[in-house]
């Protein structure tokens, strides 16, 4: 027995929402009941902390890959997720954090467990205080204004993580 069109609509409505939640909560990271900007920060150190485990060499191609390969679909999901859920910015996204984190990490001059720990923190300043232009990001509209505000706060945390870098802080 073959389905009806309106069934095929409907599973398909349902795999994209499925896929939007995955990738908006980073497969559920914004669903901690605690900090869920914090833990998908963290949950992002996941692919660096292996990197300098293993030395991989071209770490910030790799780092640039992921944000590449990742931005795009990330600010479909969380304006998906937004929509769904009927806010604008809504806490458990946090697509945004990962990506931002990644932007931060993408500046280090060196890779290694103090710089995480460094990039880690200055990116978090960043995010929570939001200084200009990076409140400005936020007003966008959709899922292009949750992403866009993180991606401008890695872009100066990177900034000043990579003028530590510079004075061989890290």
């Amino acid at each position: 027995m073959t389905d009806s069109p309106r069934e095929r609509l409907k599973a398909i409505s349902e795999v994209r929402r499925a896929l939007a939640w995955l990738l908006a909560t980073w497969f559920g990271c914004g669903k901690s009941p605690q900090a869920p900007g914090t833990v998908g920060a963290l949950a992002a150190l996941l692919p660096v902390i292996a990197m300098v485990t293993y030395d991989v060499a071209e770490w910030r191609w790799v780092l640039i890959a992921l944000i590449a390969v990742f931005t795009l679909p990330g600010i479909w999901a969380a304006g998906a997720h937004a929509r769904r859920r009927g806010k604008k910015d809504p806490g458990d996204v946090v697509v945004d954090e990962v990506l931002g984190q990644w932007v931060t990490i993408a500046f280090a001059t060196q890779l290694n467990w103090a710089g995480i720990g460094i990039a880690f923190l200055l990116f978090r300043l960043f995010d929570i205080v939001k200084p200009p232009p990076v409140r400005q990001a936020e007003s966008l509209p959709g899922g292009l204004g949750i992403v866009a505000d993180d991606l401008a706060a890695g872009v100066l945390a990177g900034l000043v993580f990579y003028m530590a870098g510079c004075f061989n802080l890290y």
